[in-house]
């Protein structure tokens, strides 16, 4: 999918084609097909490579710089299913005239950008528009990690009255999410880092032209970034404390049903025993006492009983 916007001075988004292109233009790209990042690479004299750059959905982040374009690609937060959280690598390249977003699929992150919200962000304006996504991203991933908390705070609820597999599953998928999104924002705000040092950069000002209020949001964008930075760490200590919790109760109420069964192991093997002697087929004590049986049931519990209240005041009931 490849779509063509532009901001008009009043506001409003434009949208463009191919053949209507302009500069100050975001062209925003979708999984694209291989046709779709030939024409816009040749329209826009683009690097082949930064094009596709973020069609790996293992890339890390990074600064590249060219002489007329420098891509920036960071990792933006994705959610999968209710209680699955995934990072995509979501490509911006910044030209002198244009500015192309490059992703494998749609997140929110760029939904977030549209004719309702257009007042908000210029396209012609790049570098604060560049800003602004990535100010965008880090918000989601605060947005996602306060999700994150919420879902563990009832997961341990429910592990509090009944531990079931499905529970320990999603406590899994939760310890999954804050992994990967530990390891993306600490590699987001290397590139953050790189692009406050890049500022002073003479060679940059084509592309990247750093007014005041662009250097105060991307202070803003790192402040957030470190933010959800401190919020991950937090929560992942948390999930693992509380994972080490459960286990330890988990085989805690092990060992007490094994101990509770061999306590009713060692009961009723008494009575066992006794019948097992007095059904012997040789001449036993009683073998002609009509009320034999009687006594040897009587026999049986009294050795039964005596022997439970041992085992009772050892705690193994």
């Amino acid at each position: 999918m490849l779509k063509i916007y532009k901001s008009l001075e009043s506001g409003p988004l434009q949208e463009l084609s191919l053949k209507t292109l302009e500069s100050g233009a975001w062209i925003n790209i979708v999984d694209p097909t291989p046709y779709e990042l030939k024409v816009v690479g040749n329209l826009t004299e683009v690097e082949p490579d930064f094009l596709r750059s973020a069609l790996d959905d293992e890339e890390r982040s990074h600064i590249d710089i060219e002489d007329d374009s420098v891509m920036i690609l960071t990792n933006v937060p994705v959610v999968r299913d209710e209680g699955s959280y995934d990072t995509l690598p979501l490509a911006i390249i910044v030209t002198e005239e244009y500015i192309i977003t490059v992703c494998l699929e749609e997140t929110p992150v760029l939904s977030y950008f549209n004719e309702k919200s257009a007042r908000f962000f210029r396209t012609f304006k790049k570098t604060r528009f560049l800003f602004q996504i990535l100010y965008r991203s880090a918000t989601f991933y605060l947005r996602y990690l306060r999700q994150i908390s919420k879902q563990s705070d009832e997961i341990e609820s429910k592990l509090r009255h009944s531990m079931k597999n499905r529970e320990i599953l999603k406590l899994l998928e939760l310890q999954k999410a804050l992994t990967f999104f530990n390891a993306s924002l600490r590699s987001n705000g290397a590139v953050l880092e790189k692009l406050m040092r890049l500022r002073t950069t003479t060679s940059m000002q084509p592309m990247l032209k750093y007014y005041e209020e662009d250097e105060d949001l991307l202070e803003d964008v790192i402040i957030e970034n470190k933010q959800a930075r401190e919020m991950v760490e937090m929560y992942s200590k948390i999930l693992a404390r509380l994972a080490d919790t459960f286990s330890s109760i988990m085989s805690n109420n092990l060992n007490q049903v094994m101990k509770f069964l061999a306590a009713v192991t060692i009961l009723l093997a008494i009575p066992t025993v006794i019948s097992s002697f007095f059904g012997m087929n040789v001449p036993v004590p009683m073998a002609e006492n009509s009320n034999g049986f009687i006594f040897i049931c009587i026999l049986s519990g009294s050795l039964a009983a005596f022997c439970g209240i041992l085992l009772w005041k050892r705690d193994m009931f």
